[in-house]
This record gives structure tokens, C-alpha cells and sequence, in this order.
């Protein structure tokens, strides 16, 4: 697996940044510079700079055996950061489009109490109108979903629908949507990653 790390492993808290279709693990990891939050950052790289091939709102099996995989990276990740002694309360997620999409599908299939949740123009995976079986308490994890109003690759309404699903999962989620924005992350959200990394301190 390869990763971009940042940040000391004595850090009180720890953070996996999943990168964007044609993106790198080093271009998610760079975000940290505008975090106000010490944390140790682990950023796996997708080997063909993607997670999986097609769109994410396609069907499931069109994009396996590509998504299980990926989610097995998170997986190892999470492991990873578990091994050196980190606590899922002590460990976030941040990913950006189809790395949002990545995380958010992982939180939902392996629910737990995490420092944070952050998917940034991404959501839930699967068709639309997909009636999500996802299950299980995440016991008011903080979830922050942000995307402009008017995304070309996510549609509001799968955000709406990811919006539900984590509520209805004891999640407690902030969504943002913003006008007319583009495919980016902007400098709202940042402040709202911050504010979240910071009250959620010890």
C-alpha cells in the first residue's frame, strides 16, 4: 500500500485523506496545511489514480472488483493507524469526490464512534434512489458533507439522501451546500473542518 504521511505519531489524534478521481495522495495530503489541527495523516495512493472505474452513482457491480478493494485500503488504513494506538474516537476521515464518496461508504459499512467524518463533494454509493441498508450507531460521530448546489459529477440529491442515511445512523451531520461553487474544496469548508477538529478536541 502505498501512503503519503504527515504530522508526529505521538499526535493526539490521526486523520486518513483519500484523494479524488486523477488525483495523488500527495495533493489530499497538502490540505493539512490549512488545518489549525496536529494530527498524523496517512494518504493511500490509487493505484491507477482511481478508486474504482465508473461513475459512482452506477451500478454497484459495475465498479467492483475495483470498490471492494479500495474499501479493503481504507480498511488497512484504519488498521494501521489502530496498531500504533490510536482509538476510532481519535481518527477522522476526509475525503474529496470520489474519495468522498470512498470514506463516506466505508464509515456506513463499518459504524463506530470516529473523531469525525468529512466528504467533501461525494456521497453514499450506489444508483440513485438507492434504498440504503446500511445499519448500525455512530454514535454522534460529526459528519460534514459539503458540494455546490449544481455539481456536474454529484447530484444534490444523493447528498440529501447520504444526509438521511447518517442521521438515521445517530450520526450528527452538517450538510452545506453552496451556490453555484465548482468541483473544489473551498475555504468554508476548511473552516468547518477546523471548527469540528477543534471542539472535538481533548
Amino acid at each position: 500500500m502505498e501512503l503519503e504521511v504527515k504530522g508526529e505519531k505521538n499526535a493526539e489524534m490521526a486523520g486518513i485523506m483519500v484523494h479524488g478521481r486523477g488525483a495523488t495522495a500527495k495533493s489530499i495530503i497538502r490540505v493539512a496545511d490549512e488545518l489549525n489541527s496536529e494530527a498524523y495523516l496517512i494518504a493511500p495512493q490509487a493505484k491507477t489514480r482511481q478508486w474504482y472505474p465508473d461513475r459512482f452513482t452506477a451500478p454497484i457491480q459495475n465498479n467492483q472488483p475495483q470498490l471492494d478493494e479500495s474499501l479493503k485500503t481504507i480498511e488497512n488504513c484504519f488498521n494501521e493507524l489502530s496498531n500504533m494506538g490510536f482509538n476510532s474516537e481519535d481518527i477522522f476521515l476526509l475525503g474529496f469526490s470520489q474519495g468522498a464518496c470512498l470514506v463516506l461508504e466505508y464509515a456506513a459499512r463499518n459504524p463506530r464512534n470516529y473523531k469525525a467524518i468529512f466528504g467533501l463533494s461525494g456521497g453514499l454509493i450506489g444508483p440513485l434512489n438507492t434504498n440504503f441498508d446500511h445499519k448500525g450507531d455512530l454514535q454522534k460521530t460529526p459528519v460534514f458533507l459539503g458540494c455546490s448546489d449544481r455539481d456536474p459529477h454529484i447530484p444534490v440529491e444523493r447528498v440529501e439522501e447520504t444526509e438521511n442515511k447518517f442521521k438515521e445512523m445517530n450520526a450528527d451531520v452538517e450538510k452545506r451546500l453552496y451556490s453555484g461553487r465548482a468541483h473544489t474544496i473551498n475555504e468554508d469548508e476548511i473552516q468547518a473542518i477546523n471548527d469540528i477538529l477543534n471542539e472535538n478536541s481533548s
